[in-house]
């Protein structure tokens, strides 16, 4: 019954009436009544999801605003990257977390949630409960921007292009970050996702570093759907003529987003709130507090635009 039940579910999230906060909430509430089924499959599925939706959101997109989006974001996400890891490793030794689960909370809040801690974490030689405890600590936090972010960003009279901007710069995965910018606007969403893939791509660099700091010899992960999502993009803009099949292939993008949405919310359950502990939660809320504070206060002010 509870895999039926799952299923179900599952398949409600990719309706076209599903929202990705919906979504969420759902997957969340799920894992607190049934637990989660299988969740290496889970885990495995949500990433495959995850990585084919954000290519296919390229189907949407037109090229040359991509690129011009893009090579901004790269300036703007290195400044952010850098303060991020900074403020996180101070925050680590004030408040006594472990350097290996303190650098991974940094890294997962600077560049891009799960997949920068599953990047870094073989680097370090992390230990199972360093990654959990990581990957629990941003999940919670990432789940709460995707509710929280499309409030305040109208509270604050945010624009498209600044929700958009503030969403790819402050939220940690890239499935919260399209799910909070989808429903406020489709520039918003385009904003958003090229901003956010390009803040995605410095998992190499900062990998490659950290990998030569320590003189680690395990292999660096290079995030190839990105490379893919630009081909889709380039695509849309060279094929005008398939317009149609561009559209539907980026509404199934979207939909597989929310369904992705879902299945990282059954994740979030008893066992990840008790694994987490005090410490790296502070940690990662103080952190992302400082991020997102600063981030909407230097796109309000204009400086980052």
């Amino acid at each position: 019954m509870r895999t039926a039940l799952f299923l179900l579910l599952f398949a409600a999230a990719l309706t076209p009436w599903a929202s990705p906060p919906a979504a969420l909430v759902l997957g969340v509430a799920f894992a607190f009544a049934f637990g989660q089924p299988e969740p290496v499959w889970v885990r495995s599925a949500t990433k495959v999801l995850l990585q084919v939706s954000v290519v296919g959101l390229g189907f949407g997109m037109d090229l040359h605003k991509v690129l011009q989006t893009g090579a901004h974001g790269l300036v703007y996400t290195a400044g952010g990257i850098a303060f991020a890891l900074a403020a996180g490793w101070l925050l680590g030794r004030l408040l006594k977390v472990g350097a290996a689960t303190a650098y991974l909370v940094s890294v997962g809040t600077a560049i891009c949630g799960g997949s920068a801690i599953a990047a870094v974490g073989p680097i370090i030689a992390a230990g199972q409960e360093e990654m959990s405890v990581a990957l629990g600590t941003v999940f919670l936090l990432n789940s709460a921007a995707l509710l929280i972010f499309p409030a305040i960003g109208r509270w604050a009279g945010l624009g498209q292009n600044q929700f958009g901007l503030w969403a790819a710069l402050a939220i940690h995965d890239t499935s919260s970050v399209v799910g909070a910018a989808v429903k406020y606007g489709a520039e918003a969403l385009a904003v958003a996702t090229t901003v956010k893939l390009a803040r995605a791509l410095w998992i190499v660099p900062v990998c490659l570093v950290t990998s030569a700091f320590i003189r680690s010899k395990a292999k660096v992960q290079w995030p190839w759907f990105i490379l893919f999502f630009g081909v889709a993009a380039a695509l849309n803009t060279a094929l005008p003529g398939a317009g149609p099949l561009w559209r539907g292939l980026s509404t199934a993008a979207k939909a597989g987003l929310t369904a992705t949405l879902f299945l990282i919310g059954t994740g979030i359950n008893r066992d990840t709130l008790r694994k987490v502990g005090a410490r790296p939660l502070l940690q990662g809320v103080a952190l992302w507090a400082l991020v997102a504070t600063l981030s909407l206060q230097l796109i309000r002010s204009g400086l980052v635009r």
